[in-house]
């Protein structure tokens, strides 16, 4: 995953530019960066943030670049802002988004251009450099943005910082988020609403799919209108969002408690079934507090996250220290454990790991009962438009390995539809051996439909591929 921020100021924009991209700290991890443009031309910095926070790799930078247009970025993967230079003059990019033609689109400009582009650890190349690239086939930078997301078999938003503006461009249909703030000294772009608020920003507009603007000190003018489809993804509200955002109008928050209560009502739990309710710290907390308010058991906090060095769940980036890190994040309150029967509720379940050591950490505490209920449905589709986790097959999906257990090689389109159906005999075939496999007293997803209807906006303006494989 990943964030940015932008800023278009009468003055210098450099601590706007710095708070508001490290608001931004829990979409990323691996790299954080900033350009700034102002009388001495560019200035550009990018730390690795794997092992320290933003803030504390880019403080110093802070004193040091001056500027009245910058663009800052907290990637989970490629390096970026990139700086290129090319027909176009000179201009910072960066992206948040999924290519999964890229070594298909590399081939085709390398073909077209002899162009070259270098390789990052692991054989891949930047993304972003390959958005630059696609950009560069046009001879204009509008031109080119709607050349690259027309080329692109994914997702990209983008950010272009040129010393005339900056340009912002919303995915073509609109599965990530790109607002505007507004303030006496200009404007600001930014992935999450809540990242201006602070800085003395009010909301101006939020970008329709596919929408390109051009931002500067004095103005934010349309220059490609947005389009009529859209298809933003779910999940930001049910996980990614920081409970202060909103998307579409839509609160980050209050969608979280509406999705605990659908829960709630389709369970029928009551308090002679289940002592209490508690979430899995952070997102889990408020589908949680949700779940209680809805049911009338009472909410509890059996545990606490431990957040003053290991501020994010997903960090550090090898699969194996993220999983320790987050078990050693997790300090029990005995006395809220011991003989409870607890229903806790998690955003998701993706590998199960996690959540099967959170479940044996619990009965280790003394717990009678752990009842799960994961906020989303189950995950069966790898995402093809947001790098949502750092899974190299669908196969490390739970879901796929224990429908492979059942139905072998033979895992048609078909067969999968009925194992997202939550009338299924399949689906509930699939949930009991999930349940068996991480030692949960029950299991019980929500539905898609409830969750759809917990967000409360159309559902085909909706990206719901991960649960239902529907683009």
């Amino acid at each position: 995953m990943g964030g940015f921020f932008a800023s278009a100021l009468k003055t210098d924009c450099v601590f706007d530019l710095f708070f508001g991209t490290d608001y931004h700290s829990h979409l990323g991890t691996r790299r954080g960066g900033m350009v700034v443009y102002g009388e001495e031309g560019f200035n550009r910095s990018i730390h690795n943030i794997e092992n320290s926070p933003f803030r504390t790799k880019f403080s110093s930078d802070v004193n040091e670049m001056k500027g009245y247009l910058g663009i800052g970025s907290i990637s989970d993967y490629e390096p970026q802002p990139l700086i290129v230079r090319s027909h176009h003059g000179t201009y910072a990019i960066t992206t948040v988004g999924k290519i999964n033609n890229q070594a298909e689109l590399a081939d085709k400009i390398i073909g077209k251009s002899g162009t070259h582009f270098l390789e990052m650890s692991g054989g891949s190349i930047n993304a972003t450099e390959l958005v630059a690239a696609l950009i560069n086939q046009k001879d204009n930078i509008i031109e080119g943005i709607k050349y690259a997301q027309d080329s692109i078999d994914g997702s990209m938003t983008m950010l272009l910082l040129t010393p005339q503006g900056i340009y912002c461009a919303r995915d073509k249909l609109g599965r990530t988020p790109l607002v505007i703030g507004k303030k006496e000294e200009g404007y600001c772009a930014s992935f999450e609403s809540f990242a201006y608020l602070n800085l003395g920003y009010t909301d101006y507009r939020e970008l329709g799919p596919g929408e390109i603007v051009i931002m500067t000190p004095e103005e934010v003018r349309t220059l490609a209108a947005p389009g009529t489809k859209m298809r933003i993804c779910t999940f930001l509200w049910v996980y990614y969002g920081y409970p202060s955002s909103w998307y579409e109008g839509i609160s980050v928050e209050r969608m979280r408690y509406n999705c605990g209560a659908k829960m709630a009502q389709r369970d029928k739990l009551t308090k002679e079934q289940v002592d209490i309710v508690a979430g899995v710290p952070d997102s889990g907390t408020a589908h949680a507090v949700g779940y209680a308010n809805e049911s009338g058991i009472p909410f509890s906090r059996p545990f606490i996250k431990y957040t003053p060095t290991w501020p994010r769940s997903f960090m550090p980036t090898i699969q194996s220290k993220r999983n320790l890190i987050a078990k050693m994040k997790l300090i029990p309150v005995h006395e809220l454990i011991d003989g409870q029967r607890m229903l806790l509720i998690d955003d998701s379940i993706v590998r199960g790991t996690q959540l099967r050591e959170t479940t044996e950490f619990l009965y280790k505490s003394g717990a009678k009962e752990v009842h799960v209920r994961p906020a989303c449905p189950p995950l069966i589709y790898g995402c093809k438009y947001i790098n949502f986790s750092r899974s190299n097959s669908e196969m490390e999906l739970i879901t796929r390995q224990v429908i492979s257990e059942k139905e072998g090689d033979a895992v048609t389109r078909e067969i999968l539809d009925d194992y997202a159906n939550p009338d299924s005999d399949r689906y509930h075939q699939m949930l009991e051996s999930i349940r068996e496999k991480l030692d949960f007293t029950s299991l019980r997803f929500n539905r898609l439909d409830d969750m759809i209807e917990a967000v409360g906006i159309p559902r085909d303006q909706l990206c719901t591929y991960c649960w239902d494989g529907k683009e």
